[in-house]
């Protein structure tokens, strides 16, 4: 689904991607708009399914201890029913944060967080005992986070005008 969006619609979600605790007064002032124009904007970029939602970063690890690991999985076929059961299995637990199917020679790419290495093998030791086709993984275990956004580069939003 291809959107057409303006210099005004792409200054809200770039605001919004950054601030999305944004009073809509703030917002509305930020973009040269009355707040009426500005909300009926928000409201139309949300029912389109632009925005998809808006939270909070929380920094659990100032909580409780954690582990976070990327997996990569290998499956042992490709034939569509077995993405789909893969999928499935995956979407029910709780420990992945995030999966991503991946073109190449690794199949998906895994966002896994566990409270201990010991958990985090117990998870996995659970992956292989289900039927789920899991052929081979690695595990790569987060020492540092860098750098973590989900923001578009004000750069190339530009491309969306038009």
């Amino acid at each position: 689904m291809r959107v057409k969006l303006d210099e005004r619609d792409l200054q809200i979600l770039s605001i919004l991607q950054r601030e999305g605790r944004i009073a809509k007064t703030e917002l509305a002032r930020r973009v040269n708009l009355s707040p009426t124009p500005c909300w009926e904007r928000l409201k139309h970029l949300e029912k389109i399914g632009l925005i998809e939602g808006y939270g909070a970063r929380i920094a659990w690890q100032a909580l409780t201890q954690q582990t976070l690991v990327f997996m990569e999985a290998e499956l042992n076929s490709h034939l569509a029913s077995d993405f789909a059961r893969f999928e499935q299995a995956i979407r029910n637990e709780p420990e992945v944060l995030e999966c991503w199917a991946l073109g190449g020679g690794i199949d998906y790419l895994l966002k896994v967080v566990a409270p201990s290495i010991d958990d985090y093998q117990r998870f996995v030791d659970r992956l292989l005992n289900a039927d789920i086709g899991l052929r081979r993984y690695y595990t790569y275990i987060v020492t540092k986070r860098i750098k973590d956004t989900d923001a578009l580069p004000d750069s190339m939003l530009e491309q969306f005008l038009g």
